[in-house]
C-alpha cells in the first residue's frame, strides 16, 4: 500500500492549481522556462543596477537632481518587483507583471522623450534617460519583450 502523499512534498506541489481555473502549473506558472529564464536574468540584472545606482545617487548628491534620482529610485523597485513575480509565478503574479512591464514602458517612453525634447530637465540621467540609451536601450527592450512572453505564458484552462 502507497502512502499518501503530504502537501509539502515536490510531488504535491507539481499538482497544485492556480486560481481554480484547473491548470497545473507546478507553482511556477510556467514564467521561468525557457525564455523566461533570459528575462528573469535581465530583470535580476537590472534590479541590481539600478538600485546600485540610485541608492549610491540618492546617499551621495540627491540634491543635485532630486527628480532623475527619484525615477531612477521608481525604475528600480519596477524591476525588481517584475524580477520577483516572475520568479513567483502563477497567475496573479502573470498579470501584475504584464501590469508593471506596460507601466516601465510607459515610463521608459515618457522619460526618455522628455529627456532628448528637453535635455536640460535631468542634470543627471536616469535609467530610463534617452529610451535608456546608458543601458545599451534594454530599458525599452525588456518590457516590450516582457510584455510577449507574459502574454504567451498565459495560463489556459486545460481540455476535459
Amino acid at each position: 500500500m502507497t502512502e499518501p502523499t503530504p502537501a509539502s512534498t515536490p510531488d504535491a506541489a507539481d499538482t497544485a492549481t492556480d486560481g481554480g481555473n484547473g491548470k497545473t502549473d507546478g507553482g511556477n506558472g510556467k514564467l521561468v522556462q525557457g525564455p523566461g529564464v533570459l528575462l528573469v536574468w535581465l530583470y535580476g540584472v537590472m534590479s541590481v543596477g539600478a538600485v546600485s545606482r540610485s541608492l549610491f545617487h540618492v546617499l551621495t548628491d540627491f540634491d543635485s537632481a532630486p527628480l532623475a534620482h527619484s525615477l531612477s529610485a521608481v525604475a528600480a523597485a519596477v524591476y525588481a518587483f517584475i524580477t520577483y513575480t516572475l520568479v513567483r509565478g502563477g497567475e496573479t503574479a502573470r498579470r501584475a507583471a504584464l501590469v508593471c512591464c506596460a507601466a516601465e514602458l510607459a515610463g521608459v517612453l515618457i522619460v526618455g522623450t522628455w529627456t532628448v525634447l528637453d535635455p536640460g530637465a535631468f542634470p543627471d540621467s536616469t535609467v530610463w534617460s534617452g529610451y535608456g540609451w546608458g543601458y545599451v536601450f534594454i530599458p525599452v527592450l525588456l518590457p516590450v519583450t516582457g510584455m510577449i512572453w507574459l502574454r504567451r505564458a498565459r495560463s489556459t484552462p486545460t481540455a476535459q
